[in-house]
C-alpha cells in the first residue's frame, strides 16, 4: 500500500470533523469514538457538539446525573453508551485528576472502553500509533491488500496484524496519518456498495481492481436484524416517553405503547436490568 499517495491524499480530501481538530481535546475524541460505534457520522455530529457544549471535561459530565446523559443522548441509540461514557468520566475524575488516560491498559479498564475504542483514543487523541481496525479499515486491506471484494468475517488478531504490517515501516507521524487516512478512504471512497475507484489514490496499486473486481465468495459475518419490530425500537419508545417526563410514568401507560404485551414488558425488563431505567410504585423513570 502506497502510504505516502494515502497520506496526501488525506491531508487534501478529508472531512472537516470537529474531533479531527488540533483544537479538540482527549476527551471530545473519547466522545466521539463512542458515538461513532454503530452510529453515522451525520447524526453524532450535531449531538457531539451538544454533548462538548455542555460537558467540555470528564469532570463536567460526571457532576450530572445518569439521567441527564441519556436525555442529551437523544436519538444515537444504543442508549446504554451513554451510561458507560458518564461510569467512565466518573472513573476518570476519581481516579486520573479529570484527564483522559493514554495507557492502554488504564483505557481498557474504563467502562464501555473496548480494544478498538482504546486504540482510537490512543490514535486520534494522544497521536500514539496503534492499529485501529474498524468496517471501513478491514474492507481496504481486503480490496487494496488482498484482493478481495469483502473482508469476510471479523478476525481481530489477525487482521491487527495485517494492518499493522502495512504501517510499521513507516515513521510515527507517517503511521498516525496513515491510520486516520485508511478509514477516511473506506468511508467515503472504498465504500461496501457503490466504491468510487475512479477518484481512489491507490487505484494504481490495488489487487482487487488489478484482478477485475472479482465476485467475494468467502465467508460473510453475521447480519444485524431488522430494526422495525425489534425489541431495540420497542426500547426506543419507552426511553422517549421517559426522556420527555419530569415525573414517573405509569407502567400501566408505558403498557399502552406497543401492540405486542409480552414484547413491551420484555423491553421494559431489560432497561432497568441494564440500568438506564427504575421502577418505583408501578411506575418508571430514566435512572438518576
Amino acid at each position: 500500500m502506497d502510504i505516502a499517495t494515502l497520506n496526501q491524499w488525506f491531508a487534501v480530501h478529508q472531512r472537516p470533523l470537529p474531533w479531527r481538530e488540533q483544537s479538540c481535546s482527549p476527551w471530545g475524541v473519547m466522545v466521539s469514538e463512542v458515538m461513532l460505534q454503530q452510529t453515522p457520522v451525520a447524526r453524532v455530529e450535531p449531538v457531539w457538539h451538544q454533548w462538548m457544549e455542555r460537558w467540555p471535561a470528564p469532570t463536567d459530565l460526571a457532576s450530572s446525573s445518569r439521567a441527564d446523559a441519556v436525555i442529551a443522548w437523544g436519538r444515537l441509540g444504543y442508549p446504554r453508551r451513554a451510561l458507560r461514557l458518564h461510569q467512565a468520566a466518573t472513573q476518570i475524575t476519581s481516579d486520573h485528576s479529570g484527564e483522559v488516560p493514554s495507557d492502554l491498559d488504564v483505557l481498557l479498564g474504563l467502562p464501555g472502553i473496548g480494544d478498538y475504542t482504546a486504540r482510537a483514543i490512543r490514535t486520534f487523541a494522544f497521536g500514539v500509533p496503534e492499529p485501529v481496525v474498524d468496517t471501513n479499515v478491514r474492507r481496504v486491506m481486503a480490496r487494496v491488500v488482498e484482493g478481495q471484494g469483502e473482508a469476510g468475517p471479523p478476525r481481530v488478531t489477525a487482521d491487527r496484524t495485517a494492518l499493522w504490517a502495512v504501517l510499521e515501516p513507516e515513521k510515527p507521524q507517517a503511521q498516525v496519518q496513515a491510520a486516520k487516512a485508511i478509514m477516511e478512504l473506506g468511508a467515503v471512497v472504498c465504500t461496501a456498495r457503490s466504491p468510487r475507484c475512479e477518484g481512489c489514490p491507490l487505484q494504481s496499486s490495488c489487487e482487487w481492481r488489478r484482478a477485475g473486481y472479482p465476485e467475494y465468495l468467502g465467508a460473510t459475518g453475521p447480519k444485524q436484524g431488522k430494526f422495525e419490530g425489534s425489541d431495540r425500537q420497542v426500547r426506543g419508545i419507552i426511553l422517549r416517553e421517559l426522556r420527555h417526563s419530569d415525573i414517573p410514568v405509569p407502567e400501566d401507560f408505558l403498557l399502552t405503547l406497543w401492540q405486542d404485551e409480552p414484547q413491551l414488558r420484555r423491553a421494559l425488563e431489560s432497561l432497568i436490568a441494564d440500568g438506564l431505567a427504575t421502577r418505583d410504585e408501578g411506575a418508571l423513570r430514566l435512572a438518576t
